[in-house]
């Protein structure tokens, strides 16, 4: 990485002078930076609604950059270790589907753990591409799943030789990583591309005590959510490219569905958070992890929580962990960690990350302080005095394997029809139903329905996960394959 280049923010830099030029806008945004609109520029400010802008001549374009966009995706490579990069206002979703639609079409193979977000598979509905999905590894008594093993994965390619590419989560939202150097590896050794979900990883590249990152695995793509660990505005992302990927191919596979009005606060935002990490990355995540293991070893004297980190390692399922990543199982004090969740926003106003039925997650980053982690810690004690019950039998595990009969993209298109969620049991889906966050599909279109599946929609339900997916508003029914079509 070139440090002096690096102070550089060019997006950034020509917006402010563009700011200073008080030019005349005869073009949009209509709210004319700001002088239509006085309610948003109370909202957000100024200096924020002045550089609203459009594309124009001194502001380059994302469809076709040629100047500062250019210059700062350059220098995003640079600092992230990669041959090329996009910058991404639709958030990482559309980074992963663009991997996706870049390496597959209609009738190709991809390799893919099924525990992943529901982008991957969005993606597989769009191009019609057929899914070999990997069953992971699950710690039933934490319920969640695990990383992708070499023996599962080598499997998957020599039954599917024809594969394109292989799809790996790492890190997952719990932390844990596979070993990606090895996949990578295996990937290209069966000639099969190597993409990586690398939407909780942000900070692999900036701390060599951390993960081993995406590109320095040597895979092909990597898609990076910048508005996470990496401090900037929410929905702005990068895609990562490797020295073997045709640029200019997955330029034309962006521009299919990217937005040709590009937000410039959205690509300023990740212009100045690169430069930041590019410069102070390194102290700044060696702080988090600070921060994060000191939380772990606290919630674990309260008793009852288990805050898990490194221990997990066992060099295959978990071959390493993100300690920057809090995690706790809530299960021995009796309560889900849904309702850890809900306890914490609406008693203590702590806002984290999500809860499942097992778990929480708060996410620690770059902006957080000592003494929100001593807030967070002093809130889980309380909670475990005040409101913990006797432990009782949850259901064990976040994921539950699905049988596929059919592709997504046959199942989301096929003939259906709206059953009531008890009597599905047997039947074919044809639409998504998950928990979010994390976002990861209990049932995905092309899968059969269980009883078990069913209990565990329900159970979610009822002690308060946020439910998406389904056509029905409160999941009571869902959209099933009409018998004889498939």
């Amino acid at each position: 990485m070139n440090l002096n280049n690096q102070k550089h923010a060019p997006i950034y830099e020509a917006l402010e002078r563009f700011r200073k030029q008080h030019v005349v806008p005869f073009d949009v945004p209509g709210h004319k930076r700001g002088r239509g609109n006085p309610e948003l520029v109370d909202f957000l400010g100024q200096r924020c609604v002045g550089i609203d802008v459009n594309s124009m001549k001194p502001l380059d374009n994302l469809c076709h950059p040629v100047s500062i966009i250019k210059e700062a995706e350059e220098l995003t490579a640079d600092a992230f270790g990669a041959a090329h990069s996009f910058l991404m206002v639709g958030g990482t979703t559309s980074a992963v589907q663009a991997m996706v639609l870049s390496a597959c079409k209609a009738g190709d193979k991809i390799i893919l753990p099924r525990n992943v977000h529901k982008s991957a598979i969005n993606a597989l509905v769009l191009c019609g591409a057929e899914p070999v999905y990997i069953d992971p590894k699950v710690d039933v008594k934490l319920g969640i799943p695990l990383g992708m093993e070499l023996a599962d994965v080598q499997k998957a390619m020599e039954e599917n030789p024809d594969a394109k590419a292989v799809l790996i989560n790492n890190p997952t939202y719990y932390g844990i990583c596979s070993d990606l150097r090895a996949l990578v590896k295996l990937a290209h050794a069966h000639n099969m591309l190597a993409l990586v979900d690398e939407a909780h990883g942000t900070h692999f590249y900036f701390n060599e005590t951390l993960p081993c990152s995406a590109m320095e695995a040597g895979a092909d793509m990597a898609s990076v959510s910048m508005h996470k660990s990496g401090g900037s505005l929410t929905q702005s992302s990068l895609l990562l490219l490797g020295p073997d990927v045709n640029e200019g191919y997955v330029s034309q596979i962006i521009n299919l569905s990217q937005t040709t009005s590009a937000s410039y606060l959205l690509m300023s935002s990740l212009d100045i958070s690169r430069r930041n990490l590019a410069l102070r990355g390194h102290d700044s995540f060696a702080k988090v992890a600070e921060m994060s293991q000191y939380a772990r070893e606290e919630i674990n004297e309260i008793g009852g929580y288990y805050a898990y980190g490194r221990e997990l390692i066992n060099g295959g399922s978990v071959y390493d962990f993100d300690v920057t990543k809090l995690a706790v199982h809530t299960q021995s004090i009796g309560l889900a960690g849904i309702e850890v969740y809900d306890l914490l926003r609406d008693e203590y106003d702590i806002q984290i990350e999500f809860g499942d039925i097992n778990n929480i997650l708060a996410y620690i980053s770059i902006g957080d302080h000592i003494q929100d982690i001593e807030r967070l810690v002093g809130a889980l004690a309380d909670i475990r005095r005040l409101y913990a019950q006797p432990q009782r039998t949850l259901f064990s595990a976040e994921y539950i394997t699905p049988a596929v009969v059919t592709t997504p993209q046959k199942a989301f298109y096929a003939d259906k029809e709206a059953v009531p969620i008890r009597q599905c049991a047997g039947r074919i889906c044809s639409e998504f139903v998950m928990c979010y966050p994390p976002g990861i599909p209990i049932l995905a279109p092309g899968e059969i329905i269980t009883k078990e599946i069913i209990d565990y929609i329900q159970y979610a339900q009822e002690k308060g996960c946020s439910m998406q997916g389904p056509e029905s508003p409160d999941i009571s029914t869902l959209n099933v394959l009409k018998e004889g079509t498939y």
